[in-house]
């Protein structure tokens, strides 16, 4: 009995291996790593071809930034030393020396209008605008450093002096014509006039030249 059940396991064996369809169904696959059917990779890469050529022709590349061109913001030259030095530059002039310029003018015309022998009451008018700006000038910088400076303390003698002499061309033309040139009188002399009106000029002219130089 055993002896048959080993002949026909042989016999089987033997048939498997010698049937024509099951050799032919089997494939060599040690060492090959894939088994199976590969896709076709040509049909795509074909139409991928095909939608490039078929592109509109209006489409370009993008070119680079022409940095000549007037077009393009170019960045800002922060390297450049004349850039930072004059471009950049900020304002190193103090308040108090923009407050000292704006008096150069005021005095230039008080200083015509003396040499010129303008009309008292044009003088008296712009000669009281120049004694309110002080006024406002003396109580913005009272007791603070710069109080101390030669162009703080000049313009305030300049203010009292200006005053000084419009006080007294507006008497010596409201008295003159009632006084005699004695002791009394002589201070509103045409040529005492003259004389106190040159020395105020020389005192806004020498101030004008001050405030100047302080900037």
């Amino acid at each position: 009995m055993r002896k048959c059940v080993l002949f026909l396991i042989i016999l089987s064996l033997v048939l498997i291996q010698g049937s024509p369809a099951i050799c032919k169904n089997k494939l060599p696959v040690e060492g090959k790593g894939y088994v199976g059917t590969l896709p076709v990779l040509t049909r795509n890469y074909a139409s991928n071809e095909e939608a490039i050529d078929n592109t509109p022709a209006s489409v370009s590349p993008i070119p680079s930034k022409d940095f000549n061109s007037e077009r393009e913001i170019k960045p800002a030259p922060i390297e450049d030393p004349s850039f930072v030095n004059i471009i950049l530059k900020t304002d190193k002039t103090s308040k108090y020396t923009n407050d000292l310029m704006e008096f150069i003018p005021i005095l230039e015309e008080i200083y015509d209008m003396l040499d010129e022998n303008k009309n008292v009451q044009i003088f008296n008018a712009k000669v009281y605008y120049f004694n309110k700006s002080v006024d406002y000038f003396r109580d913005k910088y009272a007791g603070k450093p710069e109080s101390q400076f030669i162009s703080y303390k000049r313009l305030l003698e300049l203010n009292t002096h200006s005053r000084s002499i419009s006080l007294l061309r507006t008497e010596a033309e409201k008295y003159n014509p009632y006084l005699s040139y004695g002791s009394e009188g002589y201070i509103y002399n045409p040529n005492n006039l003259r004389e106190q009106m040159g020395y105020l000029k020389n005192e806004i002219r020498q101030t004008i030249l001050l405030l100047r130089e302080s900037n």
